[in-house]
């Protein structure tokens, strides 16, 4: 799959690019990304990419031209693709978003502004979808196209050793996930629960199913408002909250 990202600082990309599971996905051709610099299209002595906004007010916008010929150039190259800008004002990007875009192949263009944001008539002209990774202001795109590039590839098909590591993650089936352990079997007096070291399965699945829902419950209610419950899912969510009201009655005894 194909991304691209209109960038004035294509270094950033080196820490993705470089490691982890977006960087191995890279060199194995799970994923393609292509970084495009508006500087490289301006025609000033000092490949000057802002300047003032219109109407006053503190700080720079990036330009119009040289931004629409970044853009221009990845789509000539791309073809058909997706066209996003990073902003606080966008959409939120979630888990059901990047499985999206995971599942549709379809190549994604980001735009990572910087300063106060970008001409206005590049959004009006370009841009499909708006999306945000959270209610908070960064100092520039290129970490929130990071975030949507990560979150991304690691859905692609090859791009994790094992598929299943994936689909067990938080929020892949609209839960949070459950605590995870590892050997020794007890540390500083802490024992791993007894049911991970059971080798009962239907046992191992049910605990994590039942610590997810408790987790996604105190931690993340609103994930589970409106949620299409399973029977099971049920079943288990009624033993928690069993399980609660008697440690309550516990405590004021």
């Amino acid at each position: 799959m194909r991304f691209d990202v209109i960038t004035l600082m294509p270094s950033m990309f080196d820490a993705l690019t470089g490691e982890g599971v977006v960087g191995r996905a890279i060199g194995r051709g799970v994923a393609e990304l292509r970084l495009w610099n508006p500087r490289d299209y301006t025609t000033d002595v000092h490949r000057t990419v802002d300047d003032r906004p219109y109407g006053g007010g503190p700080g720079m916008v990036m330009k119009y031209r040289p931004l629409q010929q970044a853009v221009e150039s990845a789509l000539a190259q791309a073809g058909t693709a997706k066209v996003i800008c990073l902003s606080p004002q966008g959409t939120a990007f979630d888990q059901h978003r990047a499985r999206a875009i995971a599942e549709s192949r379809l190549p994604l263009l980001l735009i990572a502004g910087r300063y106060e944001g970008i001409d206005e008539r590049i959004i009006e002209r370009y841009v499909d979808e708006e999306w945000s990774i959270g209610d908070y202001v960064l100092s520039g795109g290129e970490l929130a196209a990071m975030v949507v590039l990560d979150a991304v590839i690691r859905l692609l098909p090859g791009a994790l050793g094992d598929a299943d590591s994936a689909r067990q993650d938080s929020f892949a089936d609209g839960l949070l996930d459950c605590p995870h352990y590892t050997r020794p079997d007890e540390i500083d007096g802490m024992p791993v629960p007894a049911v991970l070291r059971s080798g009962n399965h239907q046992a191992i699945r049910r605990w994590r199913l039942q610590q997810a829902l408790r987790r996604t419950g105190e931690r993340r209610p609103d994930l589970l408002q409106g949620r299409r419950m399973t029977a099971e899912e049920e079943t288990l969510l009624a033993e928690i909250i069993a399980a609660s009201g008697d440690a309550e009655q516990t405590q004021e005894q």
